[in-house]
């Protein structure tokens, strides 16, 4: 099959807006994960609060470690949001195709959104494995991609797979949102040209608006299992046998909800949400912004190089 160049060009805008987007947030969403996995012990915790993990980076003289595994979460950024975007894109226009629909209803939407989803996570669990115990080793003491993995085994790698195909529902609940919204917002404009080689856009303040309602409604439902999984795949605080074999029995999902209501209670499922909402609903909202700014001139780039392609193809036969 021909490669598809509308999802290419989706994919493309969606990965360099999430590159930009996870770079600029990326001391919050340090911050964020540090006090979510941390369980409260014996009625004391370290972190009161998201302030608390900043003061310890400042007191220490470790600001710079805010930033400890950026390529990392970088990287795994890039390629989720590429392929996230690319199969989203494409399995929405294959549908289109073999159902003979002109629009796609929200239970399809949602199906489409979660496979694209799992595939994304499938991919990509490793390195989010990978930058979640680099975010939460002490500062300072963040170890590099490939020492962090190879002191992993393979299962281990994959820790929090589960929850990660577990979590599809929450892109596939935001960009669902994201993508009804905005077909309501476009239709009202009449005046917007319709041509095969370009495409409707909304405004920034508009998509950043539409990003982050839908982000928010989409993380306070899958909240409960966020925490969960940052617990699973976070850092192992404690090197000694006893502390290790206490810890390495909270990485199953019972085990990590067990300590959470033993410790915290219900309201320990939430903890942190605040500050989910906060880092998820700006980046998601920004990654929204720069893709739909970025994504009419990523569609003029592919379509020039497709055609330069041609070109030089058709001049290579004719000689």
């Amino acid at each position: 099959m021909a490669l598809d160049l509308e999802s290419l060009s989706e994919a493309t805008s969606g990965a360099i807006g999430s590159l930009l987007s996870t770079t600029i947030l990326y001391p919050l969403d340090t911050c964020k994960t540090k006090y979510q996995a941390e369980v409260r012990t014996h009625g004391q915790q370290k972190y009161r609060n998201l302030l608390d993990v900043l003061r310890e980076a400042i007191s220490t003289h470790q600001v710079l470690s805010l930033y400890q595994g950026l390529g990392t979460k970088n990287l795994q950024s890039f390629i989720a949001q590429f392929v996230y975007f690319y199969g989203y894109s494409y399995f929405k226009r294959l549908y289109l195709v073999r159902s003979g629909a002109k629009r796609i209803g929200t239970t399809a939407n949602l199906v489409l959104a979660a496979t694209a989803g799992a595939c994304t996570a499938i991919v990509t669990q490793p390195l989010d494995t990978a930058s979640s115990r680099m975010q939460t080793s002490a500062f300072g003491k963040s170890k590099g991609l490939w020492k962090t993995l190879a002191e992993c085994s393979w299962s281990d790698a994959f820790d929090g797979l589960g929850i990660s195909l577990l979590l599809t529902s929450n892109p596939a609940i935001q960009y669902t949102v994201f993508d009804q919204l905005k077909q309501r917002l476009l239709k009202g404009k009449h005046n917007i040209a319709r041509n095969d080689s370009s495409q409707e856009t909304l405004s920034a303040f508009s998509a950043f608006l539409l990003g982050a309602i839908s982000k928010s409604i989409a993380t306070f439902l899958t909240y409960p299992a966020i925490r969960c999984k940052v617990m699973i795949q976070a850092v192992d605080s404690n090197d000694d046998g006893t502390k290790k074999a206490q810890q390495k029995s909270r990485k199953t999902v019972p085990g990590v909800i067990y300590a959470i209501w033993k410790s915290e209670g219900v309201p320990g499922f939430f903890k942190g949400l605040h500050a989910q909402i906060l880092k998820t609903v700006l980046s998601s909202a920004l990654l929204l912004m720069i893709k739909e700014k970025i994504s009419a001139t990523t569609w003029v780039l592919i379509l020039a190089t497709r055609r330069y392609l041609l070109l030089t193809r058709g001049r290579q036969k004719s000689t």
